[in-house]
């Protein structure tokens, strides 16, 4: 008895190319747009951190000083400290292409890369069907 036929790693194969295909064109397309880090303390956005190249720094929000932030040369930002009993946020490692995010729930604290430019009150953020 097989459990797996010959059309059935076909099937994988196929599926496997068309994850790597859509990886890479997601990252060549935002790798090298121009981001800003938004930081959400408990849904208000509280602070913007621009993602500048050979920027190296640690800080803070007002809000919240037990989480701490490094923006790091490279144009990346992770979590660096927090309170946070499982650590889940500083495991996260560095964020810093468009479309990627990083939270500390306990904290209440949520960080979203996003284009720096073409961005408004009235841009679609999310669409919810009936």
């Amino acid at each position: 008895m097989k459990f797996v036929k010959k059309t059935d790693m076909i099937i994988i194969g196929v599926i496997l190319v068309f994850a790597v295909l859509f990886m890479v064109l997601y990252r060549t397309k935002f790798s090298d747009q121009p981001a800003v880090a938004e930081i959400y303390y408990y849904s208000d956005l509280v602070e913007t951190v621009k993602l500048d190249k050979k920027v190296d720094k640690i800080f803070s929000i007002p809000q919240n000083s037990h989480v701490v932030f490094h923006l790091y040369e490279d144009g990346t930002l992770r979590f660096e400290e927090s309170d946070c009993p499982d650590k889940v946020c500083i495991n996260t490692g560095k964020i810093g292409m468009v479309g990627q995010s990083a939270a500390c729930l306990p904290n209440g604290i949520v960080v979203k890369i996003v284009q720096k430019s073409g961005r408004t009150e009235d841009t679609v953020d999310i669409i919810v069907g009936k």
